[in-house]
């Protein structure tokens, strides 16, 4: 029998079921990013701190080199290799001055105490810019608007909507305690939801993005509440006894699933999202289930169960039926979360890998598997971005990391801290 990471805080439930394990922690210019499903290279981008170089300034171009760095399909390039006179362009460009330095792109931008004009030009069509936003600006939402712009770039290039302003939940682990967070997806502006001494753990947003559901500990079982995802007074929605835990939101955010262990052994079941009701049990089996994930279209859901020995993913039907083991990939694979890419069934999850944990993503169409972390620290818990490009994940000791859901590139740190239970709320709403 095993301990599921997503569970390890609940250890008195599975004391007498399993031993202790530790927890892991050549582009073209212009094209859409994608075509045909064939991957092309990263497309290189300028994004160049205004002349006046302010700390607005500075901030306004900190953000958009951020941002298109973890959006999965800009090469961001390095200011010190541009030729350019910022000052004498302005808000323009000079074409040729960008192509010597390779960029198929660059971002210009202009900021008053009352709005930011934004411009992006394409090298390969001149001086005139491709894509024109301008924001009124009210004080301190600088970050917000900068987001909406390379919303508004990723939007161009590949069709595809941004995550850039959405929110990432998480159990931030204290001496003898822990509690839930929420930050914005870069790591700022983090803030508590959850406000007792207790245990808390393993956050999910709602599909509305305006509730998070939780365990916690502070009636001294382990039961589901949902709160606010301000971080206001959360309602006990279920408190069977034993585990209420692992909540996974259905798509329209009217049912729950959860793993409750109230007839002795932990079960999947969905309750109703408002009153706690039992709808359906979804497993019935001697081994342990756990860790629900609900897919995207609604039809599925993906956990985690040692029926087979080792703890494996399975997935089954929402109407009920025989789960199918879909990882075999080692012996110790947990904690799955659905891509919400449309038409795409793909699910990322942690693996032991000889004596690490790493994340990895598994087509359950194709059987293509992907690894995301490999030789760099212990790694669990993933999360996609809502537009499915980036994977969020915790490493242990260290903090919380976004990646390429397509494996490239390296991984970038938003969050320092003992971290768990990663979960990537909804696209943000302008």
């Amino acid at each position: 029998m095993f301990q599921v990471q997503r569970e390890i805080l609940v250890a008195f439930a599975f004391t007498l079921l399993a031993p202790s394990l530790a927890r892991a922690d050549d582009p073209n210019g212009g094209a859409v990013m994608e075509v045909n499903g064939q991957k092309k290279g990263l497309y290189p981008i300028a994004a160049p701190v205004a002349p006046d170089g302010d700390a607005v300034a500075k901030e306004i171009a900190q953000v958009e080199s951020f941002d298109l760095s973890v959006a999965g399909v800009f090469k961001v390039l390095d200011p010190q290799s541009f030729l350019a006179d910022l000052k004498t362009e302005g808000l323009g460009i000079e074409p040729q001055k960008w192509k010597d330095v390779g960029a198929y792109g660059v971002m210009k931008y202009k900021a008053t105490p009352d709005a930011i004009e934004f411009r992006l030009y394409e090298v390969s069509k001149g001086a005139n810019p491709s894509l024109t936003k301008t924001y009124k600006r009210a004080g301190s939402d600088t970050r917000k608007l900068v987001h909406r712009w390379c919303n508004e770039v990723v939007k161009y290039y590949t069709n595809e909507p941004g995550f850039f302003g959405s929110q990432i939940a998480f159990t931030a682990k204290g001496k003898g305690t822990s509690a839930i967070y929420a930050m914005d997806f870069d790591g700022s502006n983090a803030y508590a939801v959850s406000h007792n001494s207790s245990t808390n753990i393993l956050p999910a947003w709602s599909p509305s993005g305006g509730q998070i559901a939780y365990t916690s500990f502070m009636r001294s079982n382990p039961d589901l509440y949902v709160g606010p995802a301000g971080g206001g007074r959360p309602t006990k929605v279920s408190g069977q006894r034993g585990m209420n835990t692992g909540a996974a939101w259905s798509p329209d955010g009217s049912k729950i699933a959860l793993t409750l262990s109230k007839d002795g052994n932990p079960e999947i079941y969905i309750i109703n999202a408002k009153d706690g009701s039992i709808v359906k049990r979804l497993t019935n089996d001697k081994a342990i289930d756990t860790s629900p994930a609900w897919s995207p279209d609604g039809g599925s859901i993906a956990f985690v169960s040692d029926r087979n020995g080792g703890p494996q993913i399975f997935v089954v039907s929402v109407a009920g039926g025989t789960a199918k083991q879909v990882s075999f990939n080692g012996s110790y694979n947990t904690t799955p979360t659905w891509s919400p890419k449309p038409g795409k069934h793909i699910i990322a999850y942690t693996t032991r890998d000889g004596g690490t944990y790493d994340i990895v993503t598994l087509d359950l169409d194709s059987k293509a598997m992907v690894r995301i972390t490999q030789n760099a620290g212990q790694n669990e818990e993933p999360a996609f971005s809502p537009n499915g490009r980036a994977i969020a994940f915790a490493r242990a000791g260290q903090g919380i990391f976004i990646a390429n859901a397509d494996g490239t590139g390296e991984a970038k740190k938003v969050w320092s801290g003992s971290a768990t239970g990663v979960d990537w709320g909804p696209a943000p709403k302008d």
